[in-house]
């Protein structure tokens, strides 16, 4: 079966679909991929998820692009208008979303249903001609957040895990990180409208989660126990408020014992999987296609 294709699955109480993307010549390896969104927004055809799926096809890793239950629409009011630059939706999208009649929900139903995502390409994966120990788990912003909290669930299953853990630009604390002068000092420069800020990002995190109560990581996985996470490749965007975020969690990992590949798309802002052809959106994919197809 060559063809895109989508397949219902159900978790978590909610009925998802995962789109395939098989590759014409299978290298063995297979990704399970999701976008991000602040939870709320996004889908199958942005950039973020179809560009991935299709680019990563070609070089033969087989995609699973997860259509995952997003959370309300609750925190919008507190935001302010997305860039549509960085990908995310115009303010005219948001309102068609907020008018359309499909299901939303909050945590922890979208970790389940990445776990089930992961668990169908485990079980599917001969079907289109990848080893099942090589099935991989990955995405970007909040669909990174997403997997690594899938991948502590399989962890403490203690059954099937990710080959490689592949997470770009992601949001794993629960809030925004103080950045270091550097840091600080380069992200003067970036539009309002493309960084996250403490107030923005406490919105996002408590329309997901609104207690705030997450013992085991599930939901943030960041500053939690990290020890027997699969090798992970971290991907963080240099002009990005979320990167002292990644740059904590892998260090967290790098302690924890676990291997941990950290690489900064330098002069690149969050989001930029979205732009097609954007060199540094160009050089991730090259790095997550040759870290899940690496024997």
């Amino acid at each position: 079966m060559t063809e895109i294709h989508d397949v219902a699955l159900s978790a978590g109480g909610f009925d998802f679909r995962v789109r395939v993307y098989p590759a014409v010549e299978p290298n063995g390896s297979l990704l399970v991929w999701l976008h991000g969104g602040a939870f709320m927004f996004g889908d199958l055809e942005m950039p973020e998820a179809d560009q991935v799926g299709r680019r990563l096809s070609e070089t033969g890793t087989i995609v699973v692009s997860v259509d995952y239950t997003l959370a309300p629409l609750d925190a919008l009011e507190g935001l302010a208008p997305p860039d549509p630059d960085a990908g995310l939706p115009t303010p005219e999208q948001l309102r068609a979303e907020a008018d359309s009649a499909r299901p939303r929900a909050r945590f922890p139903v979208a970790g389940l249903q990445t776990v089930a995502a992961f668990d169908w390409a485990v079980a599917n994966a001969r079907t289109y001609g990848a080893d099942p120990e090589r099935v991989s788990l990955g995405g970007a912003s909040a669909g990174a957040n997403l997997s690594a909290g899938a991948a502590m669930r399989l962890r403490d299953r203690g059954t099937t895990a990710p080959r490689i853990l592949a997470l770009v630009y992601p949001s794993l604390h629960d809030g925004i990180l103080p950045p270091n002068d550097e840091t600080a000092g380069l992200l003067r420069d970036v539009p309002p409208s493309r960084l996250f800020t403490p107030e923005t990002r406490a919105a996002i995190n408590r329309n997901y989660l609104p207690d705030g109560s997450d013992p085991d990581g599930y939901a943030f996985p960041g500053g939690h126990d990290v020890a027997g996470l699969p090798e992970v490749l971290m991907v963080n965007a240099e002009l990005d408020s979320l990167r002292p975020s990644g740059e904590a969690f892998a260090a967290e990992l790098a302690a924890a014992s676990v291997d941990v590949r950290v690489v900064r798309e330098r002069g690149a802002m969050h989001g930029y999987l979205n732009e097609i052809g954007h060199p540094a959106a160009e050089r991730t994919l090259v790095l997550i296609g040759n870290a899940v197809a690496a024997r």
